[in-house]
């Protein structure tokens, strides 16, 4: 049962984890001095991020099965924080399933090699192949996509990962283009169960922060959403703008918070921006995603996948199956 857990957790975290360059304040696409303005709809996003990363998996050895995850692909422009919603970006996650756990490492490693012999760039220093558990970052170019290999936690101890990459494209207008955001559906006792939680875990967490949060910005507060059978939950908010010892000391105190409750904290780089901190709860498979922006704001989001309805209808008190 921990086990299928701490999984989900990592499938969540690599459908966040390349949008570390997104949302730490950096802008792309057109917003950035000397930035290309990139013209595509949805469909050719898609199209392109879904050939990126079959350019890291198709050659792979041993060779793995795609399995999607992640809330829909198609979303808000992180870059236009607060804006009404003009633009959009595409995000595809996938684990790479079907392998031994400690292949997870080699395939990380194979996933850059493929996307360098294309020509494609770090966003920061390569991986530390010291390290069991690496993550590679990367852009592709011209055309700016975003892409993250990296190696979630399954057994520490018996040096077992599990691989996942994600690709982001840069943001593009509607246009006509028939985009969608994240649909909302009809609430069930799994949703709100869901929602109690991760407001809960949200916050507990502003607790530990110990900084007055801003006013609800547009995009921000609670929502349910779907993806295919998968149900989440998900409560965002930001603090006031902070000065950058604040924010440092803000974000030890988030670390150390989920430290002491025994959350996944995969590592991150640091060198393009300020840390993006993720956490993973690998018993109810919520994530936690703590993203520093360039005015001083951090931006912080809880999600939580709801539980199916077999557990939902347990009586209260009654064990879990």
């Amino acid at each position: 049962m921990r086990r299928s857990r701490a999984m989900a957790v990592v499938a969540s975290l690599t459908a966040v984890g390349a949008l570390v360059g997104c949302g730490s304040g950096q802008t792309r696409s057109g917003t950035e001095t000397g930035s290309k303005r990139v013209t595509m709809n949805e469909q050719q996003a898609t199209e392109r991020a879904e050939e990126i990363v079959h350019q890291a998996v198709d050659g792979m050895s041993p060779k793995p099965t795609l399995k999607r995850t992640g809330l829909n692909p198609v979303g808000a422009c992180l870059a236009d924080d607060h804006s009404a919603g003009e633009r959009r970006q595409v995000t595809l996650s996938y684990q790479l399933t079907g392998v031994p756990g400690t292949e997870a490492k080699k395939l990380v490693r194979q996933a850059r090699d493929a996307w360098v012999r294309r020509g494609y760039t770090f966003q920061s220093s390569d991986a530390d192949w010291s390290d069991p558990f690496p993550t590679v970052n990367m852009r592709t170019v011209p055309d700016d996509f975003w892409m993250t290999a990296l190696t979630g936690v399954v057994d520490k101890a018996k040096g077992e990962g599990l691989a996942a990459i994600t690709i982001t494209s840069p943001c593009f207008g509607t246009g006509g283009s028939g985009t969608a955001a994240s649909s909302s559906v009809r609430r069930t006792t799994g949703d709100e169960q869901a929602e109690r939680l991760a407001r809960a875990h949200s916050s507990r967490l502003y607790d530990a922060l110990q900084v007055r949060h801003a006013v609800t910005g547009e995009g921000e507060g609670l929502a349910t959403y779907q993806e295919g059978e998968e149900r989440y939950a998900h409560h965002s908010w930001s603090t006031e703008p902070l000065t950058e010892d604040a924010m440092a000391q803000v974000l030890t105190r988030a670390r150390a918070h989920f430290q002491g409750l025994g959350w996944m904290l995969p590592q991150t780089p640091t060198e393009a921006g300020p840390p993006v901190l993720l956490a993973g709860n690998t018993v109810d498979g919520s994530v936690a995603r703590l993203a520093p922006t360039a005015d001083g704001v951090l931006r912080v989001a809880m999600t939580t996948p709801a539980p199916p309805p077999e557990i939902t209808r347990r009586a209260p008190g009654a064990a879990p199956v």
